[in-house]
């Protein structure tokens, strides 16, 4: 039935007030969960260095006769290492004009700007720590060496894929070429985990993509899904992996390269921050009717050993 003559209707009313929520709405993923999971040391300068020890190995023959004399054995040095601090940085500019009018889902504009600037920065710094195929390098800018720039010693390749030329972050990973990667297998794990063994690594982490989560699923013992009547659920997933070497979390990463399946002990990998300078937030000159701030991190990975870490690569993802 049509409105009667000269009702007024919201279409043609002037004044009426607009209705926008105060909440805002974003899906975007912020969890980082390798730089996380790493723990934290403070570097003092720009070439942060650390060093590894190994012993000699061990000898089954080590049979003495009595009173005999002793000789010193052979000394094992450390091994030097070193990354480079890399610095990430996000800035944002507000108006004077839009931080003064009234705003919906905030207080201050520019505060939060720099909020989801913060996240953002979180963001690049996991791609850059895990993701990033890159060498240290210290000429302006500086860059340091990603997590796939260390591992080398305990891997799986596929085609014409090739490790760092060493593990001390001055190479980078070569990938297969186009039409050579492979699917993810329970072998290939097994294959890397024994060799991370062997070299006395205790692996507790398992990084994959999402395509590999869900391959990760189809390994034995979950090759089909679990239907749980009494709780109406079914379970396809494997969050934890129970091999001959320990227990492993399997983690999915969004940041990390989907091609890569990381196997890694969490406690031989760190995040080192220069002094005074892990997520500074100040403010940038004045040039104009404008309010500006910066926020940055000037960090590194260090790899305390990358043998007790491995990889599957040149996986397939899709």
């Amino acid at each position: 039935m049509a409105s009667p003559t000269n009702t007024l209707l919201v279409a043609a009313a002037v004044g009426n007030r607009e209705d926008l929520s105060d909440v805002i709405y974003r899906i975007d993923p912020t969890d980082t969960p390798f730089m996380t999971s790493c723990e934290r040391e403070t570097a003092d300068a720009v070439n942060h260095e650390w060093q590894t020890q190994a012993l000699a190995s061990a000898n089954p023959t080590n049979i003495q006769s009595e009173g005999d004399d002793i000789a010193a054995d052979a000394v094992t040095a450390t091994v030097r290492l070193g990354n480079i601090v890399q610095i990430s940085r996000k800035a944002a500019s507000v108006s004077g004009s839009q931080r003064a009018v009234q705003h919906a889902g905030r207080e201050d504009e520019l505060d939060y700007e720099m909020n989801l600037k913060g996240l953002e920065l979180k963001r690049d710094m996991e791609s850059a720590l895990i993701a990033a195929n890159q060498a240290k390098t210290s000429t302006d800018p500086r860059k340091l060496a990603s997590l796939l720039s260390w591992v080398k010693s305990n891997t799986v390749k596929q085609g014409t894929g090739s490790d760092p030329s060493s593990a001390d972050g001055t190479g980078t990973r070569v990938d297969a070429a186009s039409g050579t990667t492979q699917a993810f297998t329970e072998a290939n794990l097994k294959t890397v985990l024994n060799s991370i063994w062997v070299a006395g690594g205790k692996p507790d982490v398992v990084y994959v993509g999402a395509f590999n989560k869900q391959q990760f699923s189809t390994f034995t013992g979950r090759a089909t899904p679990m239907e749980m009547t009494d709780k109406r659920r079914i379970v396809a997933a494997v969050d934890y992996y129970d091999s001959d070497f320990g227990k492993l979390q399997v983690v999915p990463n969004r940041f990390q390269r989907t091609r890569d399946v990381l196997i890694l002990q969490s406690d031989m990998w760190a995040t080192a921050f220069l002094s005074g300078r892990r997520f500074v937030a100040y403010p940038l000159a004045k040039t104009g009717d404008s309010d500006r701030r910066a926020i940055l991190s000037e960090y590194t990975l260090v790899s305390r050993n990358e043998k007790a870490s491995g990889g599957v690569f040149d996986t397939t993802t899709s």
